[in-house]
């Protein structure tokens, strides 16, 4: 579990919800893969249009 004060410094916004982890995703077996699959999912509308995802790491393009 996460300490409930650091949840704040994940959480992510998106023009349809606001999301922040409870838990970390990392440090579980295949949860680079895992994280990979859940962000195209839920980013399927801006991948390649405003934002790029890949593993780890995420880039929003903004203007």
């Amino acid at each position: 579990m996460m300490y409930p004060s650091d949840e704040v410094h994940t959480s992510f916004i998106t023009d349809r919800a606001n999301y922040c982890y409870r838990v970390m995703p990392f440090g579980l077996k295949n949860a680079g893969a895992t994280y990979q699959r859940m962000m195209d999912k839920i980013f399927y509308h801006q991948i390649g249009r405003n934002m790029e995802v890949y593993i780890d790491d995420m880039v929003v393009k903004t203007t």
